[in-house]
């Protein structure tokens, strides 16, 4: 897993940024760590952040799939944040058991920000059925379990969902079957609670971005099959060179978490330097 999505200090000074960009004045928001690449093995972790009435502080609250990076992770939001907690995803009982945690801490839910995921590159002849478990239990399964247990607190508030999905949820790529399916199985779970939660006042949008700058990338590379095709690798390649900065996808899901995105629901940001091939 790659740095956690920029976090916003509340010292009271001008935001540099242009005010598009400015979250939601909420007080309750909770991101599911941070997704470094669109395709990319990364191992993610959640956090939730609360903001005080009195004074301004930042808490964040994680939770990691049980690899060795999301330990890494979970230690350096250890170094930022308190309040952090560890959770397997996959786990029914953990996740029901943060909710109400985090309800109970934070007294309510404006923003969920469901950024957590795991892939891992599998060849035709080596997909497996726990390996098509494990993707759709963190990928899909995870985030749309959470919204619907943070439903009525996202009601209560008028909050809206944010969730990453990835360009490998609307394209073919080879040796990715296991994670496409899960990331499109997110993607379309997603608009399908942006109808339903429209009539309460709650939106629901996803980012799907592109090959992010990241330690992650080797990995991803080491994954793939000796034997790989790279000719049907490079067609998932972006017309302006290079990785893109993990900024730019935490900005999009910024925006989309903001005020200034209050008319947009059901939405799919594309944020991938141009991937049109």
């Amino acid at each position: 897993m790659g740095p956690p999505v920029p976090r916003r200090t509340h010292d009271h000074r001008p935001c540099p940024r242009p005010a598009v960009h400015r979250p939601s004045r909420r007080r309750h928001r909770s991101c599911r760590g941070c997704r470094p690449g669109g395709g990319r093995p990364v191992p993610r972790g959640r956090c939730a952040r609360r903001r005080h009435r009195r004074g301004c502080r930042r808490g964040a609250r994680v939770l990691r799939r049980r690899r060795p990076v999301g330990q890494v992770v979970a230690d350096l939001f250890r170094e930022d944040a308190d309040g952090v907690v560890p959770c397997d995803l996959a786990d029914d009982a953990a996740r029901e058991s943060f909710v109400a945690a985090a309800l109970d801490e934070l007294g309510g839910l404006d923003v969920l920000c469901n950024v957590a995921g795991i892939q891992q590159f599998a060849e035709v002849g080596k997909i497996s059925a726990a390996g098509l478990r494990r993707h759709f239990d963190v990928n899909a399964l995870a985030p749309l379990l959470l919204a619907q247990s943070f439903a009525d607190a996202l009601a209560e508030s008028g909050g809206n969902i944010v969730s990453v999905a990835s360009i490998s949820a609307v394209m073919g790529q080879p040796y990715n079957a296991q994670y496409c399916a899960s990331k499109a199985a997110l993607l379309l779970g997603m608009r399908s609670l942006a109808v339903e939660l429209g009539t309460r006042g709650v939106r629901v949008n996803c980012v799907s971005p592109g090959g992010i700058a990241t330690p992650m990338i080797e990995a991803a590379a080491a994954g793939l099959p000796k034997d790989a095709n790279w000719e049907l690798v490079a067609k998932s390649q972006s017309v302006i060179p290079g990785f893109m900065p993990p900024g730019d996808v935490a900005e999009s899901l910024l925006f989309l978490a903001s005020d200034a995105a209050a008319s947009i629901t059901g939405a799919n940001l594309v944020v991938d330097r141009g991937v049109v091939w």
